[in-house]
């Protein structure tokens, strides 16, 4: 893997590197905050001297337009907002881009770039067999082993069909099956956790497990855990796995147009 020296923070604002603010949703559960703050230290101990920074959509102290303000304040004027979300739904196509769009309207000499979703990427898939591997799943056993690959949900139908390709090229890599499975907006076709394990066991699977593709903790990721009492095996949250990590930069050189290779 290549390592590359992003420019000092000491530079000055027009040639420095554009500051990262990583965006979560936001949560009342306190484990929320924390996850988000670990990767962005995380992201930080990877690229030394790139200022990242976290804001939240909802329910934290640190707002979009707030971080905005203050970053621009200490002048900074060129800002990628990078979404923390796995797939492209309601969150990234219509919440952050009218939050960005006020704070440009408030703040003319800004510039700020959105950066696209996470998800899909082969990193993530890393990170979700990371940590079944950290529950004690044997990776090694996977000819024999069921997946539920448990997201959060969503109602929209692109973000829907993405979790089913992720599922569909996962089993790929030799799993006996990978189901989908998600936590809000079930219905037919979006079957929930505890009904994910239920089809595997009856189609034989010897062992079930369910990896949560989700990134931190909250009231969704507890209904996958809930929904999990009949599996063999409950990975954690993907939180500040490395390959998150290292895939939050790489979308944010995409849109940073930096001219350098991924990591």
């Amino acid at each position: 893997m290549r390592h590359h020296t992003f420019p000092p923070a000491a530079r000055t604002p027009d040639t420095a590197a554009p500051v990262l603010m990583v965006v979560a949703h936001g949560s009342r559960d306190p484990r929320h905050a924390a996850t988000v703050h670990a990767l962005v230290e995380r992201v930080r101990g990877l690229a030394p001297g790139l200022r990242v920074e976290a804001a939240f959509l909802d329910f934290d102290a640190e707002t979009v337009p707030g971080l905005l303000e203050r970053l621009y304040a200490e002048g900074a004027r060129d800002v990628v907002a990078l979404p923390l979300l796995l797939t492209r739904a309601f969150h990234a196509k219509a919440d952050l881009p009218a939050v960005l769009g006020e704070a440009a309207a408030r703040l003319p000499l800004l510039r700020v770039r959105q950066a696209g979703v996470l998800g899909p990427s082969p990193l993530l898939t890393a990170a979700l067999e990371r940590r079944l591997g950290e529950a004690g799943v044997e990776l090694g056993q996977r000819g024999s082993t069921g997946v539920v690959l448990a997201s959060a949900g969503s109602s929209d139908p692109e973000a829907i069909a993405v979790i089913a390709d992720i599922a569909r090229e996962w089993r790929r890599t030799g799993w006996c099956a990978v189901r989908p499975a998600f936590a809000s907006a079930c219905g037919p076709g979006r079957p929930r956790t505890e009904d994910a394990v239920a089809t595997l066991r009856a189609e034989g699977a010897r062992r079930v497990v369910v990896a949560p593709y989700v990134l931190a903790p909250g009231r969704l990721p507890d209904r996958i855990a809930e929904g999990s009492a009949g599996a063999d095996a409950l990975a954690p949250v993907l939180g500040a796995a490395p390959e998150v990590a290292r895939l939050v930069l790489r979308r944010y050189r995409e849109r940073a147009d930096l001219g350098l290779a991924a990591a």
